[in-house]
């Protein structure tokens, strides 16, 4: 799992004459350079995605919201086509997921016909959250997860576009709203 360095907005440099000077500008990392732990055994790259908009989503199968995977779904076959990938991210930072990658496959297919892309059972709070979610939190300071069923869109330049706290449902209008305007900017 790559774990960029903060970068700043510019290097300081020095001339010859040791006077400082700036140098040119540093590129921010952008979502497309984290990967996760796939809940099948494989990888999730979100570079992979680079040019599509991701909604990261961390959940929990015995959580009270988990009704929202319905609608993660909902949104991952009318928008998939278009470009959209969801990703759920299966986490027990809040104790209310399942104890391992199997058994949360088998209830979020089973039990919600779900298709979208699973990470394995991931730390999204505090500091061994993964480096996605910790990045996440720098760049959209004080809209770190709180609860299960956090919502981060990531535009399609790997920023993040928007951020829905957990009450707000997938099929919400300002989520869908949000949705079609990451599939139209930069398309």
């Amino acid at each position: 799992m790559l774990v960029p360095t903060p970068a700043a907005t510019t290097l300081a440099a020095r001339a010859a004459d040791g006077e400082p000077r700036e140098a040119a500008p540093v590129s921010r990392p952008t979502a497309h350079v984290f990967s996760f732990d796939a809940i099948d055994g494989g990888r999730i790259d979100l570079a992979d995605f680079r040019g599509r908009p991701i909604l990261v989503v961390n959940t929990a199968s015995r959580c009270g919201f988990v009704n929202q995977l319905a609608g993660l779904q909902t949104l991952h076959e009318r928008y998939g086509p278009r470009g959209l990938v969801v990703l759920g991210v299966p986490s027990n930072d809040f104790r209310q997921e399942l104890a391992d990658e199997a058994a949360i496959a088998a209830f979020c297919e089973g039990t919600y016909g779900v298709t979208f892309p699973l990470a394995a059972r991931t730390r999204v709070v505090g500091e061994a959250a993964h480096p996605f979610y910790a990045w996440a939190a720098r760049e959209r300071p004080g809209e770190a997860p709180r609860w299960n069923f956090h919502k981060y869109l990531v535009g399609r330049d790997g920023t993040i576009a928007a951020t829905f706290f957990t009450p707000t449902e997938p099929t919400d209008p300002r989520i869908r709203a949000a949705i079609e305007r990451a599939l139209r900017e930069g398309a």
